[in-house]
């Protein structure tokens, strides 16, 4: 049975609940399906446009111009301008910048243009970076900066595409899977990248707990130079951990010491994530929420602080709240939990090897779509599913967190962002890995936007959710 209008429970937060916002401490205190959110609303899911190939992610331009901005995974950027018009021509084509042909890898579902991320001062300087997997490159991560012609708002030509190309890093992918690929400006100004493992399976790497390596990574670097790609950040956690210095026996303290990492890469501003396709910073706030994709038995949503870098997540020690590699039931398990634990966490099909087959509260792929500070929601912090087309609610009460399935539909959600008014978007494509006909030959995707149910207009195409 399905209804037109998707109507869940989420929350009404105080702004104190916000200020209480703490990542948890013990493994009882990471938040599963079955919460409660504090507060009620209705909500629905409504259709801004579709026709959209594999989408990946969207975005805006912050420019007043009130455009959305849709990645399509075959290496396109197509442009939702504010009417809901799907315009014909791509803002951005690499597929045709190259004589020998596309400068995107897609051979594997998991590779494509990523996203797209317009500097905070677009409207003045033109620029916008791209993280895509590169055919050249053999599928390692290209993040691209360009510049649009004032003349040329909508489109960004091949010629212009390479006249003004400015490589800001390339990431060395070992394998075709877990690339991250989420590239984001925070509240600080800086370009925040997400980067995956490398691929595989259980980190063959051991890049999470790598310092050397920008995999398995969130990563923070300052784009506002001209003479080279980025600068560091002197407040990244390892801005200066690996600097040459002289050495010291004497008069230096154990905390000191520890602060010596002469291997780690000073871009790192968090690590021992696994798949962090999707994080989200709130617009409110400046608190940061990471899907991090699980393996085969979890998936995780992680919270930070502002500013408050330097955590380990775990990977490949833990996967979510429990110890990695799991072999039982994790509760007869005597292992240290590693890291920092995650906000909340839900199951796959089994939540261990020999666990019962539950479908109930099961997934496979968390994908984030943002935070939602609208419609009764303060604070609270949407992602879905990509297999079971779940979405679920994340918020603190003000003495927990509180994580609760709040609609289930029939769509592969992929990611999520905003338009200029904070409203959370979300989209969704069509594919799967052993049913991947191409980026370009999938059935058709959507673009939708997250609504009070009270607010959607009469005529819109809303999402059907299960009863």
């Amino acid at each position: 049975m399905f209804r037109i209008i998707a109507i869940c429970t989420t929350a009404a937060l105080m702004g104190t609940t916000v200020l209480a916002q703490e990542a948890p401490k013990t493994v009882d205190q990471v938040a599963r399906p079955g919460g409660t959110l504090p507060g009620t609303t209705d909500i629905a899911l409504v259709q801004v446009a579709s026709g959209l190939l594999d989408p990946t992610n969207v975005t805006n331009a912050g420019d007043g111009s009130g455009r959305i901005f849709v990645t399509e995974r075959a290496g396109r950027v197509k442009i939702i301008d504010k009417d809901g018009n799907v315009l014909e021509e791509p803002f951005l084509d690499l597929t045709a910048i190259n004589p020998l042909g596309s400068d995107v890898q897609t051979g594997f579902v998991e590779q494509g243009l990523y996203s797209i991320a317009f500097h905070p001062k677009f409207a003045e300087n033109g620029y916008f970076y791209v993280h895509y997997a590169s055919l050249p490159f053999n599928g390692d991560g290209m993040i691209v900066r360009f510049t649009v012609d004032p003349a040329s708002p909508d489109v960004v030509s091949p010629e212009r595409t390479n006249e003004t190309a400015k490589v800001i890093m390339r990431i060395e992918q070992p394998w075709y899977n877990h690339n991250g690929g989420q590239i984001e400006f925070g509240p600080d100004g800086m370009l925040y990248i997400g980067s995956g493992d490398g691929g595989w399976e259980g980190d063959p790497y051991e890049a999470g707990q790598d310092l050397s390596t920008p995999l398995g990574k969130i990563l923070r670097i300052d784009v506002d130079t001209e003479d080279r790609p980025y600068n560091i950040p002197s407040d990244n956690p390892y801005a200066d951990a690996s600097s040459e210095r002289l050495m010291q026996l004497f008069g230096i303290t154990e905390e000191q010491f520890s602060k010596i990492k002469t291997r780690s890469l000073p871009e790192i501003w968090s690590y021992g994530v696994r798949n962090p396709y999707e994080f989200a910073f709130d617009p409110k706030t400046g608190n940061m929420f990471i899907a991090d994709v699980g393996q085969n038995h979890w998936e995780e949503i992680i919270f930070e602080k502002a500013g408050d870098g330097g955590h380990n997540y775990g990977w490949p020690r833990m996967e979510a709240a429990f110890c990695q590699p799991m072999t039982g039931d994790p509760a007869e398990s005597e292992c240290s939990v590693v890291g920092t634990l995650p906000a909340a966490m839900y199951p796959h099909n089994t939540a261990y090897p020999g666990a019962p087959e539950d479908t109930k509260n099961a997934g496979c792929s968390v994908q984030g779509f943002g935070v939602a500070n609208y419609g009764g929601m303060d604070g609270v912090y949407l992602a879905g599913d990509w297999c079971s087309g779940r979405v679920f609610g994340l918020a603190n009460d003000g003495q927990s967190w509180q994580f609760q399935e709040l609609i289930q539909t029939g769509m592969q959600f992929t990611a999520g962002g905003y338009d200029e008014d904070n409203n959370v978007l979300v989209v969704n494509a069509n594919n799967f890995y052993l049913a991947d006909q191409g980026p370009d030959t999938n059935p058709p995707g959507s673009l939708w936007r997250v609504m009070a149910a009270s607010d959607v207009p009469d005529g819109a195409t809303v999402a059907k959710v299960s009863k």
